[in-house]
């Protein structure tokens, strides 16, 4: 006679026999493990059973469902859960799930009977029912709080009244600014300036560096900045090259009076108008790096792995020199991967610009699927205290999924200094402009893998 037979229910059983209560204790605490509710269902309350079986069924299906959306689907899956209200969702749903396994997993123990249960039986099915209570109960709180920093940083960064946009001549194109609002500046200044334009089908980025020092930069006539400036952003002094324009913007917000509402700022719209007339490309988003804050992404990271080719300083230019990092492969900690990206001391901007372009590759390479599972929080952390953009949250779905193809690709990059052709101080825009144009001709033509990236 087994112990699920008739004469010995496991709702009933002969508590004077202490095997019965033994195997019954095992296989409690087993059905409680693999169908969450079932213990309670045969031995305790079936209102509380039926609630913990048809949760677990309703969490199995609904992963079922994402684990098929992830490899047949994957836009529209991050497109459901990548903003802050399906976020909340998940989140709420994992914490009363964990709170539910509690709940069923003391509630097996109790049903248990130890007391019942004689000699090192007692401490197995107690240890063991412990372990499968608390194991997924913790599993499902450490998501709940990845989902919050997910949340945090959704709600923080991206824009979620924005409506979603179409590619333009098939590609998104971003103005990725590096802010710095030093103690020695008045506001913030644009430290570096990329346009990145990224095929829509293929992933294929290009990213065009463009001097902060560049004159002249042209503005169409639709643009708030034509009036002010019909022949240019140009005056005699340093405060109208490029990246004087954000601060322009800023003391002149009549000029963008609907920018705050829209996810961003008039000096950053006045810098976006600029960096498209060099390029001749239309900027759909930006995305604003505070400077400050890049350490704490780095240091995030774990550090940055980069091939240094030449000493450069860690100092302030016009200062003496104690520290140098020195050529070779580095893993540098964030406040030495800024100094690389910044200094000033004893070389061109041109040299920064090439460091910084480096830098933001090695971010990209280094953001993969292991770094996200095991740095996730402090990530997420940095990046909502470093980063602004106006891209939407409806579109962290899509664009998530084509940062996927292209981090399998090349990146085409143009930098628009004297070493390319470029003259900064008298820049001939019609020539930068085909210089674009080619560069995003190269990019068109790489030729992706054949098989999907992996996640």
């Amino acid at each position: 006679m087994t112990l699920l037979q008739t004469g010995t229910p496991i709702r009933h059983p002969d508590a004077r026999r202490p095997e019965v209560m033994q195997r019954r204790g095992w296989w409690l605490v087993a059905l409680g493990f693999v169908l969450p509710g079932s213990a309670q269902v045969l031995a305790g309350s079936k209102r509380l059973g039926r609630i913990g079986i048809v949760a677990t069924i309703v969490l199995l299906v609904l992963a079922a469902i994402a684990a098929v959306m992830w490899f047949a689907a994957r836009g529209a899956l991050l497109t459901i859960v990548g903003n802050s209200i399906g976020l909340l969702v998940v989140e709420v749903l994992l914490i009363a799930y964990a709170v539910l396994w509690l709940v069923l997993g003391l509630d097996t123990l109790r049903l248990a009977r130890l007391p019942k249960v004689q000699g090192r039986a007692r401490a197995g099915i107690a240890i063991v029912a412990v372990l499968a209570t608390v194991a997924p109960a913790a599993l499902a709180g450490y998501g709940a709080t990845l989902v919050d920093a997910t949340r945090g940083l959704v709600g923080n960064v991206f824009d979620f009244a924005r409506p979603a946009v179409e590619p333009v001549d098939g590609r998104y194109t971003f103005l990725l600014l590096g802010g710095d609002a030093g103690d020695d500046r008045v506001g913030l200044r644009a430290d570096s300036m990329t346009a990145v334009t990224v095929n829509a089908e293929t992933g294929a980025a290009t990213m065009i560096g463009v001097p902060r020092n560049m004159r002249n930069a042209p503005f169409s006539e639709g643009s708030p900045m034509w009036g002010p400036w019909p022949n240019g952003f140009d005056c005699e002094t340093s405060d109208c090259l490029l990246n004087g324009t954000y601060t322009y913007g800023e003391a002149h917000p009549e000029l963008y009076p609907d920018a705050s509402a829209n996810g961003s700022s008039p000096g950053i719209e006045a810098t976006r108008d600029a960096v498209e007339g060099v390029t001749g490309l239309e900027l759909q988003f930006y995305v604003l790096v505070d400077m400050h804050g890049f350490e704490d992404l780095v240091d995030a990271l774990g550090g940055l792995q980069l091939e240094v080719t030449q000493r450069v300083p860690i100092a302030i230019e016009g200062e003496p020199v104690r520290e140098w990092i020195e050529p070779g492969t580095h893993t540098l900690d964030g406040h030495d991967a800024l100094w690389y990206a910044r200094s000033r001391a004893g070389t061109s901007d041109y040299d920064r610009m090439a460091r910084q372009r480096q830098v933001q590759e090695a971010i990209i390479r280094q953001f993969t699927p292991q770094t996200l599972l095991t740095k996730y929080t402090g990530l997420a952390q940095a990046g909502q205290d470093m980063v602004q953009s106006d891209v939407p949250q409806s579109m962290i779905g899509s664009l998530s999924e084509l940062a996927l193809r292209t981090r399998e690709l090349p990146i085409t990059n143009l930098e628009l200094v004297p070493d390319s052709g470029v003259t900064t101080g008298d820049p001939d825009f019609e020539q930068i402009h085909a210089m674009v144009q080619q560069a995003l001709a190269e990019a068109d033509a790489i030729t992706p893998p054949t098989e999907s990236p992996a996640p």
